[in-house]
């Protein structure tokens, strides 16, 4: 019994949640609620239509065919050619409209969802498939957009042709109509039982896309690894699964809507034989002329066909519902918080960092947690520069993370003019620096406008001189279209260092008052690191700068330097002092000098 009891209040859960974010979708519609009105109005029409000429079978046999009534058939061609006008009529303002504003809520549900996600902060990226994000903007808002207004259109028009066919029944003889009402429970708990299944079913079906989006973006991305390394056989296999699930996923939604609608329409056979059994009791064949008789028969067989579309309008429904579930499970995860009261124009350039802890899945209970950053202490004057070098891992990234607050310290303080960098607004924070990265993230633009696009505003003077301090006017000058040359997906038109310097010109451009460069060098052959290096020094003037390094010849002028390992400072000082300690800075010097 309490297996059932927790059973039952799992279902009403399941379907209270269901009718609850149908309730919130319908939120997005009420900008629109004219236009959904016209549509609830062209559907009712519609039925209404039906309906009525439908209600006209029995007098066109008893009076018209039979002759009784001659003016009968001498107006039914005009009122069939009126009737069916509009008909027409109503069904177009019903699609139309309800079109148009499904098309509005979706529209406004992919840029809720889009400014959602980008408002989301860095940890869940961290965590999403990028894939499983694209397919949830792209595949599950369509899926809404299809699936909810097609069942609203069915759902409403043949409820209410069914509810008129019903009515007709029983205006004509109720004692056949409810032989016909007897099937009604019995098809009320095939819907449910179904209706449970497409919801898990339709649930599956929007993971296996997430999973075929994520892999082919996966592999057109790394599409020059599979060709270097041969991994195409691989590859195939691997999304041939994958495909194959999802195609198994379907299969089985179709199989549940396609055997759902022969089980109702036998039981309604039932009802309708026995209907046909009834009329021969003598009673019943004395009272029902022969026009009530065929259109009692002729609306309980009409009615087959709208039960149909119903019972099918349930998987699409679900289908809508599992969608809108996956899009609001992740509206409903909370945005980045911005806890800053304090406004910030332009810094001085001063940062400090007090005993400083980070961990990336920090629990305040837990003594042994997996710290990235530990005891870090350092402090850093205007126009100042500090390096950070270290192996691959050792937390030097994390750190100018920190200072950006794509995650905040898990213990001690990280100041910016002497203020705790978690009172200031993030936008004004961030608009503090310029940051070079090592993967550097170019735009399907113009040169000109990924140069610009951390200061939109800057005028075409200042972007050429900027790409001219970033030496990118010598590459440039020779494109189709100089500045205004569409570089492609991610920069895939330039080379590496054409690409790096791109990003440091975007960072000449910012002038803020802090630089971050992330092995900003990186990517650079040996003449153009030597053009960047001039470009730095002039940008690295009078700004506060935290440079990433990996190659320790790119930054021996630096203030101070920092050597970490696996989270810890080891060394510090500047670079003869370092050489001279023969300490780990000296091993890595050495070592990279021979």
């Amino acid at each position: 019994m309490a297996h059932s009891s927790s059973k039952n209040i799992a279902v009403a859960k399941t379907s209270t949640s269901i009718w609850q974010n149908f309730r919130r979708l319908l939120s997005y519609a009420k900008p629109y609620k004219l236009g959904f009105f016209a549509a609830i109005v062209g559907m009712l029409g519609y039925a209404a239509i039906d309906v009525y000429f439908l209600s006209k079978l029995q007098p066109l046999i008893d009076e018209g065919l039979e002759g009784a009534n001659p003016e009968f058939m001498k107006w039914a061609p005009v009122f069939v050619v009126v009737a069916f006008i509009f008909r027409g009529l109503f069904h177009f303002i019903a699609n139309y409209c309800l079109s148009w504003m499904g098309n509005h809520v979706v529209t406004d549900l992919k840029q809720h969802l889009f400014e959602h996600i980008m408002t989301m902060p860095v940890a869940f990226h961290d965590k999403e498939s990028t894939g499983n994000l694209i397919s949830k903007l792209t595949f599950d808002t369509e899926q809404v957009l299809n699936s909810v207004s097609k069942s609203i259109l069915v759902i409403v028009q043949q409820s209410a042709f069914v509810l008129g066919l019903i009515g007709l029944m029983f205006y004509i003889s109720w004692q056949l109509s409810i032989i016909f009402l007897l099937i009604t429970p019995v098809i009320a708990f095939i819907v449910n039982m179904v209706s449970k299944r497409f919801r898990k079913v339709s649930k599956n079906i929007q993971g296996a896309m997430g999973e075929v989006t994520t892999a082919a973006e996966q592999t057109f991305n790394g599409h020059k690894v599979v060709l270097t390394f041969g991994g195409q056989e691989k590859e195939f296999k691997r999304f041939e699964q994958i495909n194959k699930h999802n195609r198994q996923q379907r299969m089985k939604l179709v199989a549940t809507q396609a055997g759902s609608v022969p089980v109702i329409q036998i039981i309604a056979s039932f009802a309708l034989a026995f209907v046909f059994y009834a009329i021969n009791s003598d009673s019943l064949r004395d009272s029902i002329s022969a026009g009530s008789f065929i259109s009692v028969i002729t609306y309980m067989t009409m009615l087959l066909r709208p039960l149909k579309m119903l019972t099918n309008v349930n998987s699409e429904f679900q289908k809508g519902m599992a969608a809108c579930i996956s899009i609001f499970s992740v509206l409903d995860q909370e945005k980045e918080k911005d806890t800053g009261t304090l406004n910030l124009n332009k810094a001085r350039g001063k940062i400090a960092f007090k005993q400083v802890d980070f961990a990336y899945d920090y629990d305040v209970n837990n003594k042994e947690n997996n710290w990235a950053l530990e005891d870090i202490s350092f402090d850093l004057t205007p126009g100042q520069t500090l390096a950070f070098v270290g192996r691959s891992g050792s937390g030097k990234s994390t750190a100018s993370a920190l200072l950006l607050r794509f995650y905040n310290a898990s213990n001690g303080q990280i100041l910016i003019d002497d203020v705790n960098i978690e009172q200031y607004h993030l936008k004004d924070l961030r608009h503090q620096f310029a940051y070079v990265s090592q993967q550097v993230v170019l735009f399907n633009d113009s040169l000109a406008n990924n140069i610009a696009y951390g200061k939109p505003e800057a005028t075409q003077e200042e972007i050429v001189a900027a790409a001219k301090s970033a030496h990118v006017m010598e590459f440039a000058q020779n494109m189709p279209q100089g500045l205004e040359t569409n570089i492609g997906e991610n920069g895939s038109l330039l080379s590496g260092g054409q690409r790096q310097r791109v990003a440091i010109a975007r960072a000449l451009l910012c002038d803020a008052p802090f630089l971050i460069l992330d092995e900003a060098t990186s990517a650079l052959d040996n003449e153009s690191e030597r053009h960047i290096q001039d470009a730095l020094q002039t940008l690295q003037q009078n700004r506060t700068s935290i440079v990433i390094a990996h190659r320790l010849s790119t930054i021996e002028n630096a203030d101070k330097i920092i050597v970490m390992e696996q989270g810890k400072i080891v060394e510090q000082g500047n670079h003869q002092s370092l050489l001279d300690n023969k300490g780990v800075y000296s091993q890595l010097h050495n070592f990279q000098c021979e």
